[in-house]
């Protein structure tokens, strides 16, 4: 296949922004423009790559081709750069990674920011178990993770562990666990839920309750929100120690549990990745724990 840059170009708009429309004012063209270009390199691959539908739909062959795509826009980056000496290119790549809320939240984007001026960061919230599924996609170039083994093409570099602890606020304690988290009081005191993939308050109430608790469930699907109910007294949570507030209450000290994060990314030799990756490991030494333990 002869595969032409600009081609290849208005396909990662297209997936990034979402529509036509708008991969043409990001690239400073018109929709004709880019829907000419996708047409042609639908017809070089001999493959239906989008499905026109508002967001854009990525067919699987779409996605082979889409990795392709964002390969060569971040080679062409490092190498504009090495060509450039110190200069930085005029159009900064777009580096799609998929983090966890909790990560992004704390530590990783005071990890990316030196890096801001040579990146244009895609950050994918979704949970740190389910990341790994839009590597798999072609979606991100990179991903924090819970999964060790590396994805087919990248590689795994373990981070270290968020440790989470069950809390709550002083008054909630008083009023639903004034004898401690016994088995009965957790079956009735409220919890708060990250969202529906959040199983962190279930691993904890299976281990002190049973299976058969089903306590009442508030969802609050944004990381400072969610500590934020936890204060007001909405329910019991799991925090993890680098959210921790002053006056919130340890239901059971003892018991933690530790989510180990790892790094996977394309393994692809670009400078501009490798920048990102030691960032992201530097970052995860100072603020993650170097251990890792199952639920205690």
């Amino acid at each position: 296949m002869d595969l032409d840059v600009a081609q290849l170009r208005a396909l990662d708009a297209t997936v990034r922004e979402g529509t036509l429309e708008a991969a043409a004012r990001s690239l400073h063209v018109t929709p004709s423009a880019i829907s000419q270009r996708l047409r042609a390199l639908e017809a070089a691959t001999g493959r239906i790559l989008l499905v026109r539908s508002k967001p854009v739909q990525v067919t699987d062959s779409g996605r082979a081709v889409l990795r392709l795509a964002r390969q060569v826009q971040l080679l062409t980056a490092d190498v504009a750069r090495e060509l450039g000496g110190e200069a930085v290119p005029t159009q900064a790549p777009a580096l799609p990674i998929a983090v966890n809320a909790d990560s992004m939240t704390t530590w990783l984007l005071p990890a990316l920011a030196p890096l801001a001026g040579e990146a244009c960061f895609d950050l994918h919230r979704e949970d740190q178990e389910h990341t790994s599924a839009l590597l798999r996609a072609g979606t991100v170039m990179a991903a924090v993770t819970t999964e060790a083994d590396p994805v087919p093409g990248c590689t795994s570099t373990r981070l270290g562990a968020m440790r989470y602890r069950p809390v709550a606020a002083p008054g909630f304690v008083q009023r639903w666990l004034p004898d401690g988290p016994t088995a009965e009081a957790l079956a009735h005191a409220p919890v708060v839920v990250f969202d529906r993939r959040d199983d962190l308050q279930h691993r904890y109430l299976q281990a002190r309750a049973g299976d058969g608790a089903a306590p009442p469930t508030h969802h609050v699907p944004a990381s400072a929100d969610f500590v934020d109910a936890i204060a007001l007294g909405l329910g019991w949570g799991m925090v993890p120690d680098l959210q921790r507030r002053p006056g919130l209450v340890d239901l059971d000290r003892e018991a933690a549990v530790d989510v180990t994060l790892y790094w996977q990314q394309w393994r692809l030799r670009s400078a501009t990745l490798d920048r990102v990756r030691e960032a992201v490991i530097e970052a995860a030494g100072r603020e993650l724990d170097p251990g890792g333990h199952s639920l205690s």
